[in-house]
């Protein structure tokens, strides 16, 4: 029954009272502060419940301990009991009640389940005191005379013993009811008192307090695998979150970026007719591919089927309905686990995973995850990959790069500023050095086939291949000294999870970007062109900005 009130308590700390303090996390600079401070914001919200839970344990086993029996055989029907509980629990409610009845019914649903065990574990005292009290009164009335005897007068048959019986009876019967009633009056008030999440909190997690004003919440949903929402701001800015994360909007370096993931490789490629896309998002990477007319399949990797059923209608016009299109192929699976046991291969793989300091993405980001990728490239593949510079610091993005280049010594790097500075970059990996013929691009798209392709690209600002190829950052070989003491990312140790944990409270992208951009050159064996192109090329990468 207590925690009924413990749970009640962890639904109302985790909607009405964590999400806004501290007011500014991002003003913690100290990683280790950090963590103290969620520590103490975990267990003020979840600590009451937690504690009353472990209590039942000891105290299920104590009580089957009385019963005289044997105890190893009791004990372990109790932790069999409480194993199993543990697991049907953590499946149920995490994978199907959430989604199914959402996070505030399902609160509901465990204090109504405490209500019910706290009655069942109550219901045979209650009883058992009745009984007592009945067996009292009939072992009162059998120790005197019947009341139609002619022995007995009036006063016997209003003896105190008999009647104290009865009111003792009557008292137990009507505590037990009382007592019944307010428990489950105060169980039901509780149920019905604990809040929705605020569909803020979904979009803005930790910076709900600082970033929820301006902004309309198009959709909230809550799946399996993650809580997703749809935003638009003021100015008609619309955002895709996960679990507290913007993953894609509208904003010009984001629409810049997401459109670089998918028309880069299919540009390069000499003729792409397979693709697969990691990660569904907006769609607006899986929708830059529906513009190339040699395409011919496209397989779209998610995890959550919320974000390709509903969130990616919100930016039809940003990914060109690229879920109506006919050979669009949703499989909602995890990306590793799709790529190890698919036999498919393909031309192109683009894979735009969450930050790595997000517990389990980075296993998108590991030698291991890029060796089954080049796997399954078919010859003359390409595969590309997003590498954020906000929110981090240079060790992790030394260690993603790195890591990606032991795979593809050959890879290339190609930026997307912001304002001038450094946000997040492409990778670009293929088995073999390639080469990129300028003139042969533009023509490319100058083709009537290719006008789609190249009002997608001037919609962000790339009004020629010259434009798109200047965003050239550096290659494998240039950046060996660079990254000579890089953490390779591997499997086995995930060293980049915890890297990158240091950095997410950081704004150090534009500094990353120029200390990456002092090892860069112009890379006159990469790109082949006439000498007029070529020069305007050269241009507009040098001169290499300053480290700082």
């Amino acid at each position: 029954m207590l925690l009924c009130a413990a749970i009640a308590w962890a639904a109302w700390m985790l909607s009405k009272s964590l999400p806004y303090w501290p007011v500014n996390p991002s003003l913690a600079t100290s990683p280790w502060f950090t963590f103290q401070l969620d520590l103490v914001r975990c267990a003020w919200a979840v600590l009451p419940p937690a504690i009353l839970w472990g209590a039942s344990f000891p105290l299920a086993l104590a009580s089957v301990a009385a019963r005289g029996q044997d105890p190893g055989r009791l004990v372990g029907g109790v932790y069999a009991a409480n194993t199993v509980g543990a697991i049907v629990g953590a499946i149920s409610f995490s994978v199907l009640m959430v989604a199914w009845l959402g996070t505030q019914q399902a609160q509901r649903v465990l204090i109504g389940l405490s209500a019910l065990a706290g009655l069942l574990v109550l219901a045979p005292f209650l009883w058992a005191a009745r009984d007592a009290a009945s067996q009292a009164g009939r072992a009162a009335e059998e120790i005197m005379p019947p009341a139609e005897s002619p022995i007995v007068n009036h006063q016997s048959q209003t003896d105190p013993s008999r009647a104290a019986s009865a009111t003792a009876s009557f008292a137990w019967e009507f505590a037990g009811g009382v007592m019944l009633t307010v428990a489950l009056g105060v169980a039901s008030w509780l149920a019905w008192s604990v809040p929705q999440v605020p569909s803020g909190l979904i979009a803005y997690g930790r910076y709900l307090a600082t970033r929820d004003s301006g902004s309309t919440i198009l959709y909230m949903g809550e799946g399996m695998n993650a809580s997703v929402a749809v935003s638009e701001l003021d100015n008609g800015v619309r955002n895709f979150h996960v679990s507290g994360k913007v993953e894609a909007s509208t904003e010009p370096q984001d629409m810049r970026l997401q459109r670089m993931l998918g028309h880069i490789p299919a540009l390069l490629h000499r003729k792409p007719r397979s693709v697969l896309i990691v990660g569904c998002g907006a769609g607006v990477t899986a929708g830059s591919f529906v513009l190339h007319p040699d395409v011919e399949r496209i397989v779209i990797c998610e995890i959550e089927p919320l974000i390709p059923r509903v969130v990616a209608l919100y930016f039809d016009s940003q990914n060109y309905s690229v879920l109506k299109d006919p050979r669009v192929r949703v499989v909602y699976d995890d990306a590793r686990h799709y790529i190890l046991r698919t036999d498919e291969k393909f031309d192109i793989i683009t894979s735009d995973p969450i930050h790595p300091w997000v517990k389990g993405a980075a296993t998108l980001y590991t030698k291991e995850y890029f060796d089954l990728c080049k796997r399954h490239l078919n010859p003359g593949g390409l595969v590309t990959q997003w590498v954020p510079l906000y929110e981090s610091n240079l060790d992790v993005v030394k260690s993603e790069i790195a890591t990606f280049f032991e795979v593809f010594p050959h890879g290339t790097i190609w930026g997307n500023d912001q304002g001038g500075e450094g946000y997040d970059t492409v990778l670009l990996g293929q088995a073999e050095p390639i080469q990129i013929h300028v003139d042969g691009l533009q023509r490319r798209l100058d083709r009537k086939d290719h006008a789609q392709v190249a009002r997608s690209l001037e919609d962000v600002a790339f009004k020629s291949a010259v434009d798109l190829l200047s965003t050239y950052a550096g290659q494998g070989p240039d950046l060996v000294q660079w990254l000579k003491d890089a953490e390779i990312n591997r499997d086995r140790n995930l060293r980049l999870q915890y890297l990158a944990g240091l950095g997410l409270n950081s704004d150090r992208s534009a500094s990353i970007y120029d200390d990456m951009l002092a090892h860069r050159r112009f890379p006159e064996e990469l790109f082949q062109a006439s000498s007029v192109l070529k020069q305007v090329l050269r241009k507009a990468i040098e001169p290499t900005p300053t480290a700082k």
